[in-house]
């Protein structure tokens, strides 16, 4: 079945959960990617290195675990919707905030802040939309949603190239609140989880922890499928930027074109491998992708003209987020009923505070090579390629478990 007939399929309320998710998910990716294309501009007017810029990017990615455990409990206790509400508002309040930062160690602090709302909006977002659209698509919705973080690194790269020379980077971040508006959205469109309202219903639910110390073995391999995956996401995106800029010598038209043509690349990528994974599987479609990420190393690092470049970034991040298209969906149905709103947001970030350092590590990787970027990110990315299929492809999977009591199986069919 073609994915236009499978999206027919929805009811109008399943669309709109889609439509919310995936844009809160889209305008998060795009509040923080802004800052990877400033990195340069900071570093100047602050009068500091490029690499203790990074410092911003490693702290949001640290902070992201603590937001998807807060947020996470929120959702599990009162629900997916007024907690995603609640998330976007944060998150678009920083952003804005940090446009007015008087100095580096401000805008350090209020990027902390913006991991807390950023690490929460994944987990909470993602079991909105899982818990609410029929199994048999749920991996064609997996890449949907993971799209959206392709999708706002492709808004961030376009507001770059379109309004960066008249705007500046603190204008960037004032633009960077526009996700406030997704709540009226929300609010006004979107229905809660019709397996958080069955559960709501049990008179007995257990405690995250009780849960958590049943499923432990699950847990622990999957923050360490996490770390590898963030690894292979952020090791191919964060310092890509600064590696045109700085290494390459491009000007800022051109970083920005590239970017796009490359998360171009990882839309359909996610799309693709998420809608794959229905067919044959959540393991199989991502070992899959991890594998064929390798061979596009040379051209997306060595290339030696701007196109060359672009087709290797193009086909990197095909494969890297087609792998990621399969995340949500894999993360949600092995996570335990009574805490699906909490674990597949918390393992998620757990790795991302695993592979925080990522940023700093390639620049210092560089540093230390005479300001060789391109062997620091062939580095990172060949190695955490392996990883990810190795870790994916002897794990657990669960494709097309049912969620909820019994009594859900009609409300999402």
């Amino acid at each position: 079945m073609s994915m236009r007939s499978d999206l027919r399929e929805l009811t109008p309320q399943q669309r709109k959960v889609i439509v919310a998710s995936f844009l809160g998910w889209t305008l998060d990716a795009f509040d923080f990617f802004l800052l990877v294309f400033v990195l340069k501009d900071i570093a100047q007017e602050f009068s500091t290195t490029i690499e203790s810029v990074t410092i911003a990017i490693l702290l949001t990615l640290a902070m992201r675990p603590i937001g998807a455990l807060l947020f996470g409990l929120a959702a599990d206790r009162w629900g997916r919707r007024p907690t995603l509400m609640a998330n976007i508002l944060l998150y678009s309040g920083v952003e804005f905030a940090s446009g007015l930062a008087p100095s580096l160690m401000v805008l350090i602090i209020l990027r902390a802040i913006y991991g807390i709302a950023m690490g929460g909006e994944w987990g909470v977002g993602a079991s909105l939309a899982m818990e609410s659209i029929p199994p048999k698509i749920r991996g064609l919705i997996s890449g949907v949603l993971q799209a959206g973080y392709p999708t706002g690194y492709l808004i961030a790269s376009l507001v770059f190239f379109l309004l960066y020379s008249t705007i500046g980077w603190r204008g960037m971040f004032f633009v960077g609140a526009a996700p406030a508006l997704l709540v009226l959205y929300i609010r006004s469109h979107v229905e809660e989880s019709p397996v958080f309202l069955a559960r709501q219903l049990e008179e007995a639910r257990p405690t995250l922890w009780q849960v958590m110390r049943g499923n432990l073995r699950l847990a622990i391999w999957a923050i360490l499928l996490m770390t590898a995956f963030n690894f292979f996401s952020h090791g191919t995106q964060d310092i890509y930027p600064t590696f045109l800029q700085v290494q390459r010598g491009f000007d800022t038209h051109t970083v920005g074109l590239i970017a796009i043509v490359f998360n171009i690349g990882a839309i359909l990528g996610g799309l693709t491998f998420g809608h794959l994974s229905d067919k044959i599987g959540r393991r199989m479609a991502i070992v899959i992708a991890a594998l064929c990420a390798i061979p596009m190393i040379w051209p997306w690092a060595y290339g030696s003209t701007a196109v060359t470049l672009a087709i290797g970034a193009f086909l990197i991040q095909f494969f890297v987020q087609g792998a990621w298209g399969v995340v949500p969906v894999h993360l949600n149905e092995l996570s335990p009923d009574a805490i699906r709103g909490t674990f597949p947001g918390v393992v998620y970030q757990l790795g991302n505070l695993l592979a925080s350092a990522n940023a700093t590590m390639q620049a210092s990787i560089a540093v230390h090579n005479n300001g060789d970027y391109a062997y620091a990110l062939a580095l990172v990315a060949g190695i955490v390629a392996v990883v990810v299929a190795v870790f994916a492809g002897f794990g657990f999977e669960a494709k097309g478990v049912h969620f909820g009591p019994a009594s859900t199986r009609e409300a999402v069919a």
